[in-house]
């Protein structure tokens, strides 16, 4: 399949019905997630307070928080992450991410999944 035309597209933080709920208190958007073979992707997601998910992925992503405040990394290396931050989260990274309040990320992704 041929590579569509280069061009510059927006997308919302904006997570519509279509997005994947992981349990009852993280909440995944579709963003550009889909186009698997592609060098990254991106999709918003929403943490409620309280929310913790583990960290290691096979893949390394920057997070945009776009408001709230989040916990991210494991022990004395963790870090936090508000409003106007964003943090490298290596792959393979340990720990876990935890919601301090309600949060909007944007997570790119390095290569798409």
């Amino acid at each position: 399949m041929p590579d569509p035309p280069a061009r510059s597209r927006r997308f919302s933080s904006t997570i519509g019905d279509d997005g994947v709920r992981f349990d009852d208190r993280i909440l995944v958007g579709q963003g550009f997630r889909d186009e698997v073979g592609r060098s990254m992707s991106a999709y918003p997601a929403f943490f409620a307070a309280g929310a913790r998910a583990d960290l290691p992925a096979a893949y390394a992503e920057v997070w945009v928080v776009l408001n709230g405040a989040l916990r991210v990394g494991a022990g004395g290396d963790a870090v936090t992450a508000r409003a106007g931050d964003f943090v490298h989260v290596p792959e393979q990274a340990p720990g876990i991410v935890e919601a301090l309040e309600d949060t909007t990320v944007v997570c790119v992704s390095v290569p798409a999944h």
